[in-house]
């Protein structure tokens, strides 16, 4: 909940959409995660149009924050000045919530994985 555009009601709807962030092995596990794998038997690609093969709950979820962030607009959030700096380049709305949401993430991941770890040296 220290985080910008998160409160009471998405806090929760967060977490649980994502659940123990322990399982995923580094900070891009978690933004593939919400946004699905794309992969075939062939080749896998890592650039690819938006897909919505990942949890529509955490989608839903991520784009209510990012709209929170683009309504209050705190200028000291690096999520909101980098989906601020999409904008300003162009950016068409779908890339830089998406975008926006990524970098959400990758912070979250890091913020909680450092919780845990402080909790661990703290027993």
């Amino acid at each position: 909940m220290s985080m910008h555009g998160v409160g009471d009601s998405l806090s929760p709807q967060l977490m649980a959409e994502i659940g123990d962030v322990t399982r995923f092995v580094h900070r891009g596990s978690i933004t593939a995660f919400a946004a699905g794998a794309n992969q075939s038997s062939e080749r896998e690609a890592k650039s690819v149009r938006t897909s919505k093969s990942g949890p529509p709950e955490l989608r839903r979820t991520l784009f209510l924050v990012m709209d929170g962030l683009l309504k209050s607009m705190p200028q000291d959030d690096p999520v909101y000045q980098f989906m601020d700096k999409k904008r300003a380049e162009g950016k068409p709305y779908l890339v830089y919530m998406t975008t926006g949401a990524n970098k959400f993430l990758r912070i979250y991941y890091g913020r909680v994985k450092e919780y845990l770890a402080s909790l661990e040296t703290a027993d």
